[in-house]
């Protein structure tokens, strides 16, 4: 094989590993904005979940000052009061340190509220019953406060859900769902309210 032959050979190799080289980096910028894109979007449902999670622990600091107001006119309603410190108890556990792509924890919170909501439609109906109960102004301006932050966990929820759904699509559709399974970007976990009655806000009338 003649020297020109040769290179002519080895400018064509030189060629192509330059070609696949340029191909390379560009497939590593590519993956980097995907990955990045990804980090983006799970942080802002995790963001999402922390305006959450800040109005959850005001409804859970709540509660047990409402519970001691009541206590003076529900003498005889002790195990409904108990039963909404419980339930209470068991939504403070299951908020604290809660990540929201933790899937376990996310229906065990889901959970917890529910039955919390429950408890808490119970108490807000027998006090109906209790005419001196409803014009405590004490119990007046924690209800008030209840309301207000039943609202904020609403609209919280509804953010943060619309987060979830834009970075599961990403993680989803290819070709970053190849970028999210190398790097165990787990789905984020929609913040439902599975029981219908538990859709309606706690309306409390204390007027």
């Amino acid at each position: 094989m003649n020297t020109s032959v040769i290179a002519s050979l080895t400018g064509d190799l030189v060629v192509i590993g330059l070609v696949l080289l340029g191909i390379a980096v560009l497939l590593a910028f590519y993956g980097i904005g995907q990955y990045n894109g990804l980090v983006k979007l799970r942080n802002r449902f995790r963001n999402a979940f922390a305006q959450i999670d800040v109005q959850l622990k005001r409804r859970h600091d709540l509660i047990p000052n409402l519970v001691e107001t009541a206590k003076a006119y529900l003498s005889h309603e002790r195990d409904t009061l108990e039963a909404v410190i419980k339930a209470r108890n068991a939504a403070e556990a299951a908020r604290e340190g809660l990540s929201p792509d933790n899937a376990a924890g996310m229906e065990k919170l889901m959970a917890a509220e529910g039955g919390l909501g429950s408890v808490m439609g119970r108490l807000f109906a027998l006090s109906e019953s209790y005419p001196d109960l409803k014009a405590n102004e004490n119990m007046k301006q924690l209800s008030e406060e209840l309301t207000s932050t039943e609202n904020k966990v609403a609209y919280a929820r509804q953010g943060y859900n619309d987060s979830v759904m834009v970075y599961n699509t990403k993680r989803e559709v290819f070709p970053s769902n190849i970028i999210a399974g190398m790097f165990n970007f787990n789905a984020g976990v929609l913040f439902e309210v599975t029981d219908e009655s538990e859709r309606e806000v706690v309306k409390v009338d204390f007027s």
